[in-house]
């Protein structure tokens, strides 16, 4: 299969694009940031044309994870649409909350996959205070849900040298915040295409099987199918079929394990390619 691979650099990423492709995937990244090149050319791999940016971090853009605006995805999305019959949004954690929220807001996405998701918008990823949303739209902040900052420094200390786990973190911040919940819960019954999420039932830094449950309650709420892929073991990272495994953050905990995450990668690839 002959594959063109292109450098993009406004805003910088790759776009990977495989002879006779009819389906264009944007592959969005977790809060790292990085260029999801190795899942693009899995993808590209299976005659799907896949590009990834870097939403921040890069020139011109928010340092952080903080501030971001929606609208950083809008002419690699409209290139993809004009190029491929088929448009599908597929992130992981950070990159699948950006990627529930543009499904709601761009008719013209066939199909989201959400990876490790959640079903609200969060604080941007700063230690600056006070908090501020991770999304902008037309300049303005998404409502967001903000940290509990106690409950995270309380996940620190127990985790007694450890590598922390933030799950009991988010939940608290849900329930101390309960009333800024409704307004940043993302509107996925906006989502005009499919669905899939696939969530780890050991994830250690949010409860994202809660989460995908949420989001599917909601969308089920409005007559909308919604796939939810899971396995009780994996944890946040999910390997899908031929990706290489991520090393471990230093930082936080994942959870899972390897062979627990890629089970879950490799249950969750046929509704993933049934969409492309």
């Amino acid at each position: 299969m002959i594959v063109r691979e292109t450098t993009l650099t406004d805003p910088e990423g790759v776009l990977l694009e495989p002879e006779g492709a009819t389906t264009g995937v944007l592959v969005l990244s977790g809060s790292s940031g990085r260029i999801e090149t190795d899942r693009c050319r899995m993808l590209a791999s299976h005659g799907v044309a896949a590009a990834s940016i870097r939403y921040f971090g890069g020139p011109g853009q928010p340092a952080e994870a903080r501030l971001m605006p929606l609208e950083t995805f809008d002419d690699v999305l409209t290139e993809l649409h004009s190029r491929y019959e088929r448009l599908v949004v597929l992130g992981t954690s950070w990159g699948a909350q950006a990627a529930l929220l543009l499904g709601s807001l761009h008719p013209e996405i066939d199909a989201v996959v959400g990876i490790s998701p959640t079903y609200v918008s969060w604080a941007g990823l700063s230690e600056e205070r006070p908090q501020r949303s991770s999304w902008t739209l037309r300049g303005e902040p998404v409502p967001f849900v903000p940290f509990d900052d106690e409950a995270i420094e309380d996940a620190v200390k127990g985790a007694d040298g450890e590598l922390p786990s933030f799950c009991e973190a988010y939940l608290s911040a849900l329930e101390k915040y309960a009333d800024r919940v409704p307004a940043a819960t993302i509107p996925v019954e906006r989502i005009a295409g499919e669905v899939v999420l696939v969530a780890g039932g050991a994830d250690a830094l949010w409860p994202s099987v809660l989460f995908a449950e949420a989001v599917r309650r909601r969308r089920t709420a409005h007559d909308l199918e919604t796939i939810v892929v899971s396995h009780s073991d994996a944890g946040h990272r999910v390997v899908l079929p031929g990706e290489p495994v991520l090393p471990l953050s230093s930082r936080i905990a994942w959870g899972g394990s390897e062979e627990a995450d890629r089970e879950l990668g490799l249950r969750a690839w046929p509704e993933i390619a049934a969409i492309l």
